[in-house]
């Protein structure tokens, strides 16, 4: 009944299954080139509480202005000193420091709701905490949790009446002022909450977690362990509640000593050997063990004592020191399944692929049998849909006592191998007589996708497969031998035939089913179906009720469409016992619209009365009226696109002509056009603003066309990859040309950004499509997809296997064609797969050696998205000081140099050839030099790809210079060709 976190930026609601070091000199990386050269110019799943499980981290607010004296409104300035954090202007700062709705959460009986109370942004001094970063996670060595955790700052609880209204609120009090509250959770009976809290001390002892528990009806709360020196390990799992009165907690080992200390000399060198031809195939991770002082660290922190501990204060050791990763009691709380990791370790790999177990043990601690102890996972392959081999998906059945099941692979785990069965699911008792061999559940040809349990006359299945994007949905009566029937067959892309998702109900245990339902006039058995309900207008959510026996549907509920979107949060009427009645139903729903943020009510049939439950301020009320749009459009080989176009309160395009523009974008894989054309999103959905979104601009006046689909398409056998760059120039161009035709956008004063894969695309479009857009910017991006030889994003080719298409892909690759100013920013200690930090230095360099405008900010201590308040606040001061001086302010020259930069690209928007993929004598009249050295580099890193003898590369560089020489250019010093191209190579990033 665990409270996990979801988003900031508008309410998040749950229903519950179960001394800093100084920062005075550590300011943003901040470098700039600013030499301009003008010579050249989602399958079908349970909805259950889908929505409602997680909740992303919260964090604390700074209690000061980050910039302090440094800071400026004057985001125009053209300052570009290392003058410390900055601040944006007041318009934009405001909205980024109001204050969150809270969180809400309600009670398993659904009578009581929780208020979690939280702040805004972190201050930079909680992110510069020393942390370890071990096994691809980061560890919190002071509090022996994960680092730059979130948290709340209180909680209120709220009677929920039959009508709708809401009792005053109860403060939970107890506890000390200022603590920091995490993992709270609900018991099963609703009648007490556990949390953890922390503070901010000094001494290590302060600042570890204590669990401690309140009464739901007295709101006093106090510690659950009477010992002060009991503390929570929350590296991987922390504690769960195994019944109504006892907790299963993961605690730091009493007999625990101090960290393991770092040799100051080695004991020898770091060796790691492959004399087995094993074939191992990784993703970019970050954050890897290293060393074996590594090793000892990282199993220093995460090991756990379990101790099993009563509400009235007693306490029962459980099992020996482990790393535990999962505590998962059977529904009827007699038996426990615990998960492990435990060495060998790896230094290839995460914590995830190390070697696991599971043991099955009883409520009061005893050992009854290892169910599966798999080995370390490095050979998993890396084509989508690739799985580990050995019992995985290991779970209790919702709607038993005590019943296990899980899936095999029967391919190895390799999608690559043709076999059927593909996956084969498998139950078993727990108490099963030992040497028992376990039932066959249900086979399956494609890849296991998960079950919605019901009963033993109904199940459901699901199966998928991601490079046709197919997805299967068997029925299923497990305990008869029926025949399973297909009940959908259908595309994940095609979101126009989606039937939605069965709704779940709580039970009695605290599990969540399948819910059936029944009709008064009629028999049968019916499901209710919550889809999103997506259309060429784009979603329009409802409820359908489904006859599993025909396969008959009748639509009961439907959002407004004209002006309001709602959907159908949770179901809020399953307490009683049986089939439930269809006119007896109560749902929670959620409506919101262009203008009027979510607000959250129940409804009741037959009269489908709603009662409003909660009364949020508009979280930005300067932006109330502003004008959203969906709008649609056509790319040049008939893909249909939209975009939402947002315009600032009180703009007339008559009266105040076209705006700058902001384009935000995501690219997306496809594999037909039919479906990238679909329409996906709501245009009366609430436009949430959180604290970097592009929508902030539209306080300075902007045109925000935020989220237009880029679709890349690889229709049958071919791989969408191989024409990216083609796609993404249609899609942009198509984005540019709508709005700019609809009068909102000044065609000179476009800018493109992104994040992540977006910043690829943004460094893309500059390099082969600079005649439309004034500027770029660029966040957390990588940039040279050779660095990321085994596949990225939905690439699961390797480098080796298209190297093509790695390298016209990769805009480091095309530096020498970036003319137009591009901003980029990355978090210091980014620990996402691929974007390493180092992308960004790299992909600066290489830019400023060709004489780009471009400016770098490095994020001291953030990761792959920003979070505090100094750095969040500093992105905006950058992104805006750009947007004026480049798109709002650009200048006369630039707009002079459009149309020779136009004629100049259009060989690359129609061909979208790479500079680094061909040897076009074109490409050598324009750029000279810059050319040639990709060429040679291009030609050296393929040879070198493909094994060819180091000799034969001598003899491939010598004729290309041969070549140029004859044109005229001698650009070369006469030393060894080979050299030069060695030290062209570490320059541009093959170090």
């Amino acid at each position: 009944m665990r409270l996990h976190q979801l988003s900031l930026t508008s309410p998040t609601l749950l229903l519950l299954p179960h001394s800093p070091p100084s920062l005075h000199f550590k300011r943003c990386r901040i470098s700039s080139s600013t030499t301009r050269n003008h010579s050249h110019n989602r399958f079908l799943q349970p909805m259950s509480t889908s929505r409602l499980q997680k909740l992303v981290p919260v964090a604390a607010i700074a209690t000061e202005d980050a910039a302090g004296p440094n800071g400026s409104s004057a985001a125009h300035e053209d300052d570009e000193s290392n003058g410390g954090y900055r601040l944006p202007p007041p318009e934009i700062k405001d909205i980024v420091d109001a204050p969150p709705l809270p969180s809400l959460s309600f009670s398993p009986n659904r009578d009581k709701i929780l208020f979690l109370k939280r702040r805004s942004l972190p201050p930079l001094s909680e992110l510069a905490k020393p942390e370890d970063k071990l096994a691809g996670i980061r560890i919190d060595g002071k509090s022996n949790t994960r680092s730059r955790m979130s948290f709340y700052t209180g909680i209120g609880i709220h009677d929920l009446k039959d009508d709708g209204t809401l009792g005053p609120e109860k403060v939970i009090h107890g506890f000390p002022d200022g603590s920091k509250i995490n993992f709270v959770s609900w018991s099963t009976d609703g009648k007490h909450l556990a949390f953890s809290i922390r503070q901010d001390q000094e001494d290590d002892i302060g600042s570890k977690l204590r669990v401690w528990v309140a009464d739901v009806e007295t709101g006093k709360a106090k510690p659950l362990f009477h010992a002060p020196d009991v503390f929570l390990n929350a590296v991987f799992d922390n504690y769960v509640w195994v019944n109504d009165s006892t907790l299963l907690v993961c605690t730091i080992p009493l007999s625990r000593g101090s960290p393991p200390k770092k040799p100051l000399v080695p004991s020898g060198p770091k060796i790691q050997s492959n004399e087995r031809k094993s074939v191992v195939q990784s993703r970019t991770y970050q954050d890897l063990l290293k060393d074996e002082y590594d090793e000892d660290l990282f199993e220093y922190y995460a090991t756990s004592q379990l101790v099993l501990v009563s509400l009235d204060g007693s306490v029962k050791l459980f099992g020996e020191p482990a790393i535990y990763t999962s505590l998962d009691p059977s529904p009827d709380q007699k038996y426990v399944l615990l998960s492990s990791i435990h060495r060998p370790f790896s230094f290839n790999v995460p914590c995830g692929r190390f070697p696991t177990k599971d043991d099955l043990w009883s409520a009061d601690g005893k050992f009854i049998r290892t169910l599966c102890d798999l080995p370390l996972a490095e050979d998993i392959p890396i084509t989508f849909n690739s799985v580990r081999k050995g019992m995985r998906s290991l779970n209790w059945r919702e709607d038993k006592p005590s019943d296990l099941y899980w899936v095999e692979t029967q391919d190895g785990g390799d999608a690559k191998v043709e076999v059927s069965p593909r996956d084969i699911v498998y139950t078993q008792a727990a108490d099963a007589p030992e040497g028992e061999e376990p039932k066959i559940f249900f086979k399956l040809d494609l890849r296991y996708g998960g079950i919605s349990w019901c009963d033993d006359s109904l199940a459901l299945v699901y199966e998928s497969w991601y490079k046709t994007r197919r997805v299967r949905t068997w029925l299923v009566a497990p305990g008869s031998h029926e025949t399973p029937r297909l009940l959908f067959d259908r595309s994940s892309e095609d979101v126009y035939s989606d039937p939605g998702s069965p709704m779940l109900r709580r039970t009695p245990d605290g599990t969540y089913i399948i819910a059936k339902f029944k009709k008064e006039d009629k028999e049968g058995t019916y499901l209710l179906l919550n889809g999103s309900g997506a259309t060429p207008e784009g979603n329009i959510p409802f409820l359908d009720l489904f006859d599993i026996d025909t396969g008959d549907k009748e639509r009961i509920w439907q959002s407004d469409k004209e002006k309001y979107y709602e959907s159908v949060v949770a179901l809020m009427s399953d307490q009683t016992a049986g089939d439930l009645n269809v006119n007896e139903l109560k749902v929670l729903t959620s409506k919101e619209s262009k203008t009027e943020n979510t607000q959250y009510y129940i409804q009741h049939w037959p009269d489908r009365k709603a009662f409003q439950i909660t009364s949020f301020p508009h979280p930005y009320p300067q932006l109330a009226s502003l004008h959203k749009e969906m709008v649609r459009y056509e790319r040049r080989d008939g893909v249909q696109l939209t975009a939402n176009l947002y315009l600032p309160p009180g703009y007339d395009p008559s009266r105040d002509g076209p705006l700058p523009c902001l384009v935000w974008a995501y690219p997306g894989e496809f594999k037909n056009k039919e479906a990238a054309g679909q329409v996906r999103g709501s245009p009366n959905e609430f436009p949430g603003i959180g604290s970097t979104s592009p929508l902030l601009w539209l306080a300075r006046r902007f045109a925000i066309l935020s989220g237009p689909t880029i679709p890349i398409i690889g229709e049958g056998k071919e791989e969408a990859n191989d024409s990216y760059v083609e796609q993404l120039v249609w899609s942009a161009e198509a984005a540019v040309q709508e709005v700019i035709r609809r009068g909102v956008a000044h065609p000179d004063k476009i800018a493109i950004g992104g994040h992540s894969y977006g910043a690829f695309m943004t460094a893309n479009l500059l390099a082969h499509a600079p005649h439309l857009f004034s500027c770029g910017i660029a966040r957390s991006g990588a940039y040279n997809r050779t660095l990321t030889p085994f596949g990225f994003q939905s690439e699961d080719r390797t480098l080796w296997e298209a190297t093509d298409t790695y390298i016209k892909m990769s805009p480091f690759m095309s530096a020498n064609k970036i003319k137009k100013p591009i901003l980029l920013i990355h978090g210091e200690e980014d620990n996402n797969s691929g974007t390493l930090t180092m992308q960004s230095d790299r992909f600066f360099n290489a830019l400023k050696g060709h004489g780009a405008l471009s400016r770098l900010v490095i994020l001291p201590f953030e990761s792959h998205g920003y979070s505090s308040r100094e750095s969040i606040m500093h992105v905006l001061w950058e992104t805006d000081r750009w947007l004026q001086k480049f798109c709002v302010s650009n200048s006369s020259e630039d707009i002079a140099s459009k149309n020779n930069e136009s004629k100049e690209t259009k060989g690359s928007e129609d061909k979208a050839v790479a500079s680094g993929g061909g040897g076009a004598v074109a490409e050598l009249e324009d750029n000279g030099i810059l050319v040639l050295e990709q060429q040679l580099v291009t030609g050296y890193l393929k040879s070198y790809l493909a094994g060819v003898p180091y000799q034969l590369l001598r003899i491939h560089n010598r004729l290309m210079l041969c070549n140029v020489y004859m044109k005229g250019w001698l650009l070369y010093r006469p030393y060894s060709l080979e050299t030069k191209t060695k030290q062209t190579c570490m320059r541009l990033g093959y170090n």
